[in-house]
Formats: C-alpha cells, structure tokens, sequence
C-alpha cells in the first residue's frame, strides 16, 4: 500500500470529522518553535503540522533543524537553555528524558504539563488516550513532563520457511530465550553458511537490545537508591550468557546490524531481533524469497519481564502562558489517534494513542499488514528506556558494548564480563 500525502492529509481530514474536532481561537497569532531528532522524521513532522495550522490558524508551527540524532538533540537543548534560546517544544528521546527535567527544572525551563492533564479532565483524560505504561514514559520522579509521541520496542523477524524446515512453527515461535536458542541450533545444523538467528547487539548503536535482555528478566538498570547499576546479579550474568550462546549455540554471525539485516533478507538467517521500524525495509529486501512474519519479543520472567521503549515524548519548554496554552494543543495533536494512525503508517512504530488502534484508523491497515501489527501487541509490555545518572550514557554503553563484543566472541568469560561492565560502568557514572 503506498501512502501518498494526498492520501494522508485525506484521512487526517476524515479522522477529524469523526472526532468532532473543534478549532480554538488564540487572542493572537502565536508561532511554536519546535525541535526534533532525526530529519528522516520530517516525513510526518510536516504533514501532520500543516493538517495542525489548517484547522488552527492562530498557531504555526516553525520547525528548527532537526537534530541528527537523540543525542545530538539533547546536547543542542541543553546548550540552549544556558543562552535562554530553547525551543518552545521538543521531541525528547525517553532514555535522556529524566537527565533533562533534572537539568532544566532548577531553570524553570520546562514546563509540568499536570494542570494542562487537568483542565481535560486529569486522569480520565490519560486514561482514555494512553496506557498506564505508555503515559508512563513522559513521567519523572512521577511527574508527567512528555506526552508519548513515537515508541519502538523490539520485535522479531522470523524466515518462516527455515523455521519450518527445522521442524519449529512460525505461527507459534517459542516465548523465551532459551527455546528460541534451541530453535536456531536447529536451524543453523540444517547448513552451516546459514546462522540460526541474529541478535546484533555487538554492532547495535545504543544499549537498547542490552536493557531488553535486563528487563525481559524483570530487572533493572540502575539501582535508584545506591545509583549503581542493579544488574550485578544473576540476571546481569544471565543476559551475558545469552548473548554468548547466542553465538556458541544459535549459529549468530558477529554482523552489525545493517549486514545482519542483508544476510537475513537474502535468506541466511533463521530469525534476528531488530525495531519494528525496519518492517518496510526488510519486506522489501526479503522480497518472495521466502515468507516473512513477525513475532512480539520474549520473555523469560512474563509475569514482571518487559521490553525498553525507544522513541520520543514532546515536552513543553516555553514558559510563556499563551505559547503553553498554543504548545499542549500541538501536543495534544501530535499524540491523539489521528496523528499516530499517521506516524504508523509511516513509521512502523507502536501507536502511542490507544484510540489510533480503532476501525477508524489503524485496524484496517493492521489487517492488510499483519508484520507492523506485532509491534502494537506489546504496548502492555512498554517499560521506559532508563539512562544512567551523570549525563554519560553514551560513553557507558559504547565501553559495555566493546566487553559484550568480547564475551560473545569469546575471549571473555560471562562472569569475568559482568564484573568489567558492573565496575567500569559505575566509574563512569560516578563521574
């Protein structure tokens, strides 16, 4: 199905009809300068604020450069604030949202959007719009900042013709790691050029498949009370064995995640674990070689394990009352079901608005693309993508990538491996 912006625009159109949408008049024209990551999104950022200005004329919307990346965003905002020159919105990664509030808030650069929340009807409103888990992700220290705008949990990627060459079910894949170890052993001894399976987390450029291996245990990254990494333990050690076996056991070739990705299209690899962004590209890459399905994340712990969720929550930064009172009634658009069956059907991701799954929106386009769908399924599963106190995630995790490289290769134990990340780690962030 190809999704022109004609075709966007139209169905924005018809999604506020059915909702009744009413437009507010401002007292005067108010301009919203707004920051995002990752100029690939300007393919919905731009759509979606010209339908907005449409039926706000009061409002509009003026788009900074975008951001390269979450990182670079976060850098730019926070040099920013030291000019007094912030954006009046911006689209914050979850995993460096709490760094943040807590840099900002003694500024009283960014604004509690509670009273907004309220004037909709306080709980209600959020309880209508969004999951506990999902709202969850704009909150902290238990204060609703963000509103969830994109979310990307990881989803697998199954060569449903190899799994059932090896006698597995593509329809019914195994729920925890170890069965799904087991599957790929069985799959890599049909031909040894082919890998069982892909867990590319020794190439991947965040520590996100690290914090899934953590919390799909039910663990948890930082220890809150001593601010200390609180995977010291057997989970810690256990999600290093897993990506060792990972190697030893499921036949996984040490690719990054582009080259893992081509050899899975072309047909080299049972299954890998990748973002439900990829869908559209790895369709195409698989092409009718082989059948192509996917299937939601396992978990070895189902009762308290759960999946990290990448993605952006928009914050207010403005502290000017009619620039808030213009900048939630973006916010309220951007996330509300019209603009996420927009993002969906662009992106891939979760939708983060539990009305956009309706018949209005979504259910007709899962229904023709059931490999996007999966990603919507583990919304109850979403669990806020933690940063680490001190500002230096990113350093954390390229010093924690290069041991688990290490461990997965070989020439480090799992135990001995644990031992380098916990202490290595906790330096960083006492720094």
């Amino acid at each position: 199905m190809k999704i022109t912006r004609r075709a966007i625009v139209s169905s924005m159109a018809l999604g506020l009809a059915l909702a009744g949408h009413a437009t507010q008049s401002f007292a005067a024209d108010v301009t919203l300068n707004v920051l995002y990551n990752l100029p690939g999104f300007t393919k919905f950022h731009q759509p979606l604020a010209d339908e907005f200005m449409k039926n706000n004329p009061d409002i509009k919307i003026n788009f900074l450069a975008p951001a390269t990346g979450y990182n670079e965003g976060q850098q730019q905002v926070l040099r920013s604030a030291v000019t007094g020159n912030l954006p009046d919105v911006y689209f914050s990664g979850y995993n460096l949202t709490a760094e943040l509030v807590h840099t900002l808030l003694p500024r009283k650069q960014i604004t509690d959007l509670g009273p907004f929340i309220e004037a909709e009807g306080g709980q209600a409103f959020l309880d209508k719009n969004y999951s506990p888990k999902m709202s969850a992700l704009g909150k902290v220290d238990g204060v609703q900042y963000g509103l969830p705008v994109n979310a990307s949990s990881p989803i697998i990627f199954v060569n449903a013709d190899l799994v059932t060459k090896a006698g597995g079910d593509p329809d019914n894949m195994p729920k925890t790691f170890p069965e799904l170890i087991e599957l790929a052993r069985k799959i890599h001894a049909l031909d040894s050029k082919v890998a069982g399976m892909g867990y590319d987390i020794n190439g991947w450029p965040d520590d996100w498949l690290w914090q899934s291996l953590i919390f799909q245990q039910g663990g948890k990254l930082v220890d809150q009370s001593t601010k200390k990494v609180a995977f010291d333990n057997e989970i810690g050690l256990n999600a290093l064995t897993l990506t060792r076996r990972f190697v030893t056991d499921g036949g996984q070739n040490l690719l990054d995640w582009d080259q893992s990705r081509q050899q899975f299209g072309a047909g080299l690899t049972g299954f890998i674990f990748s973002t439900p962004a990829h869908v559209q590209t790895i369709e195409a890459l698989v092409g009718d070689r082989f059948k192509l399905k996917t299937t939601t994340f396992p978990l070895d712990n189902p009762k308290d394990g759960g999946v990290p969720t990448g993605g952006n929550s928009a914050v207010i930064l403005t502290q000017d009352k009619a620039t808030q009172d213009a900048a939630w009634k973006y916010l309220k658009w951007v996330t509300g079901p019209q603009a996420q069956n927009v993002i969906v059907r662009i992106t891939g991701y979760l939708p983060t608005n539990k009305l956009a799954t309706g018949p209005d929106f979504l259910a007709p386009y899962y229904a023709e693309h059931p490999n996007v769908k999966t990603a919507s399924l583990q919304a109850e599963r979403s669990l806020p993508w933690a940063g680490y106190p001190g500002g230096d995630s990113v350093r954390i995790w390229r010093t924690q990538r290069d041991i688990i490289g290490a461990v997965m290769r070989g020439e480090v134990t799992p135990e001995a491996g644990l031992k380098q990340i916990v202490e290595q780690t906790n330096g960083l962030m006492s720094k």
